[in-house]
């Protein structure tokens, strides 16, 4: 992929989520199975990284050592908007990037600072994104839904843009 490709692929990824600050944020365990975290989305690099603050002692932080591969998902309802990010996580023990990224919100999880030896960040640099954006508004939605439900066919909505984002070759 080229670097204006690239760059151009992961701006398109850093606007559908710019609204959506929370995700659910899953990898594998030590057994094989999905576990999923809810967690803050920090910062949309120009790569199009996510970055999020963890505990070096919380099971997400294992679960990436053994398995890099991970999910992120993204929802925002009262828009239909939805984004699921496969990639691929990276531990970071990085202080000034720390402190860089730090913000009341954070102080609020880990109250002994950015210089808290626990505190560290996961980046995911994304293979790619599916997103489903609907058109409709949530009333449209809403009473076709409630008509459907009453008729007992399926709602006449406008099924929106969906569309897949890559961002790795």
């Amino acid at each position: 992929m080229s670097t204006t490709n690239a760059s151009v692929q992961a701006a398109a990824l850093a606007d559908k989520i710019r609204s959506m600050r929370f995700a659910m944020f899953t990898t594998v365990d030590e057994h094989g199975h999905l576990i999923s975290h809810p967690m803050t989305n920090q910062d949309t690099d120009a790569e199009g990284g996510l970055w999020f603050y963890t505990s070096i002692h919380t099971p997400l932080w294992q679960n990436i050592a053994m398995q890099p591969e991970v999910n992120v998902s993204f929802a925002q309802p009262d828009d239909s908007l939805y984004v699921s990010i496969s990639g691929t996580a990276e531990r970071v023990v990085d202080r000034e990037r720390i402190r860089s990224l730090w913000n009341p919100m954070v102080q609020a999880w880990f109250p002994h600072g950015p210089d808290d030896e626990h505190v560290v960040l996961v980046r995911v640099a994304p293979h790619s994104a599916e997103y489903w954006d609907s058109n409709d508004s949530k009333m449209v939605r809403l009473f076709q839904m409630a008509k459907a439900a009453v008729t007992g066919t399926t709602p006449d909505v406008d099924p929106g843009e969906h569309g897949t984002i890559r961002l790795d070759n």
